[in-house]
């Protein structure tokens, strides 16, 4: 069996977070995915997410595409999540190309390209400006 591991925050679910997660379920026969916990999210961002990490982690576990669901707590902890998982490959978007490149010794690592024109911080200044 053909384990696939990615990682994300996933606020304000949209269709380019099922895109990738459904293009990572293809890539293989098992879909892990850890979502970024409010604290790490907080760290990476300097902001809380707009919905808890118990509402990311309900939305993503329902999806058909998605078998397994875990938080990441901390970046630092990423190479430990793939090698307890026993990912074969790690998915990550685009604009992470190149920044995980360091767990080819233990998976291969794929970047998708991203779906254009929607992201979580663009649909969060739309709606600030409303």
């Amino acid at each position: 069996m053909k384990k696939i591991i990615t990682f994300g925050t996933f606020d304000l679910f949209h269709i380019g977070h099922l895109q990738i997660l459904k293009r990572a379920r293809a890539m293989g026969d098992y879909l892990i995915v850890g979502i970024s916990t409010d604290k790490l999210n907080f760290s990476k961002k300097q902001r809380n997410p707009i919905c808890s990490e118990q509402n990311r982690m309900d939305i993503i576990k329902e999806l058909k595409c998605v078998d397994e669901v875990f938080y990441e707590d901390a970046l630092e902890l990423k190479r430990q999540y793939i090698i307890d998982s026993k990912a074969d490959v790690l998915v990550m978007g685009d604009d992470w190309a190149g920044k995980f490149d360091e767990f080819n010794d233990i998976c291969s690592v794929q970047y998708l390209s991203r779906t254009p024109s929607i992201s979580t911080t663009a649909l969060i200044e739309i709606v600030k400006d409303i």
